[in-house]
């Protein structure tokens, strides 16, 4: 296979990744409600509803905590996303070192949230898209190998 291919196929998967973690982030900075993005789950965890759950005099404010909580979560995320963009556009993932340490990096991610999904809230519609950013880490990671034997 041409190598300038097999380049392509390592660092266009991780440049999506990227961009996949900036629509996220975005998604949940600028919803106006974004608690109820992943409703469902988050009600199986809380074990009452948000409907309940607002209604009670003493969570009076709490539409606003868990906007601040959600906003911080959608600016990390697009932050996240950013530098992954930035970090590929910069290293071209050109060499063996910097393939290695972004593929390390995202490996701790992608453990993390399996992690929390799993155990926390099994029944997230986010699920699928978590699937895909391992499709295209495996995609990339991949042919890493190509490009070096």
């Amino acid at each position: 296979m041409d190598k300038r291919l097999v380049h392509n196929f390592i660092w266009i998967p991780i440049m999506i990744i990227g961009f996949i973690a900036i629509a996220m982030g975005l998604m949940w900075a600028f919803h106006k409600e974004p608690w109820l993005l992943d409703k469902a789950p988050n009600e199986i965890l809380l074990k009452k509803s948000f409907k309940e759950l607002l209604s009670n005099d003493v969570n009076l404010f709490l539409p606003s905590y868990l906007l601040v909580v959600y906003k911080f979560f959608g600016l990390w995320l697009t932050s996240v996303g950013l530098l992954i963009i930035n970090y590929v556009y910069i290293t071209r993932m050109g060499t063996k070192e910097s393939r290695a340490s972004i593929y390390f990096v995202l490996l701790l991610i992608l453990i993390g949230i399996y992690f929390l999904v799993f155990n926390f809230i099994p029944s997230s519609p986010f699920i699928p898209v978590l699937y895909i950013l391992t499709i295209l880490y495996s995609i990339s990671l991949f042919f890493s190998f190509k490009i070096e034997g």
